[in-house]
């Protein structure tokens, strides 16, 4: 059986669209950025340290499942807001700009460790600050890279999407089914 090494209940949903059967391993795993990391080297970095430490709790038995999600704007990687204040800086760099979303899965199995990485261009509404403070009052920013979910209430700021929709919620379904099936998971 496939294990997510993953608590999110977004990137649960999105591969039960796959039809493979799993469970889910909520991991704790430091998510630190290291020194002069660059933002794809960094959600890589993390996918494949989720998939191989889910390998690790689970016993070397079934296939591990890793992602992780990271938003980059002007140069600035983005995840989860730790407060108001920084929630808010993100947004403002959000706010009518073209931004970069990346999700790197990762899969683990007796063969070794494969990634892929997907990176998909959002777009974004001038936002005023009525609208930043009314979304943050919605408690939706607050687990998620970037500080939004595009499945949620902010998807009424995106104008325009380039690449996988499903990479932006958390999960690739294309490059996961792919790597699924190249690893006889799915």
């Amino acid at each position: 059986m496939l294990i997510l090494a993953s608590g999110s209940p977004r990137r649960a949903e999105l591969l039960k669209q796959l039809q493979v059967e799993f469970r889910q391993l909520p991991l704790d795993v430091d998510e630190s950025q290291l020194k002069q990391e660059d933002p794809v080297d960094y959600v890589v970095r993390l996918a494949r340290k989720k998939a191989q430490a889910g390998r690790q709790q689970a016993g070397h038995v079934d296939p591990v499942l890793g992602a992780d999600t990271v938003v980059v704007c002007q140069g600035q990687m983005m995840g989860k807001p730790a407060n108001k204040t920084e929630f808010t800086q993100m947004f403002r760099l959000l706010s009518g700009a073209t931004h970069q979303v990346m999700t790197a899965v990762a899969l683990h199995t007796d063969t070794g460790l494969q990634h892929r990485l997907v990176i998909t261009q959002v777009s974004f509404k001038v936002l005023s600050n009525e609208e930043i403070d009314w979304y943050w009052q919605t408690g939706e920013p607050k687990d998620k890279a970037g500080g939004y979910g595009i499945q949620g209430l902010a998807g009424r700021f995106v104008t325009h999407i380039k690449g996988s929709y499903s990479a932006v919620v958390g999960l690739p379904l294309y490059e996961t089914c792919e790597l699924l099936k190249e690893n006889q998971v799915l």
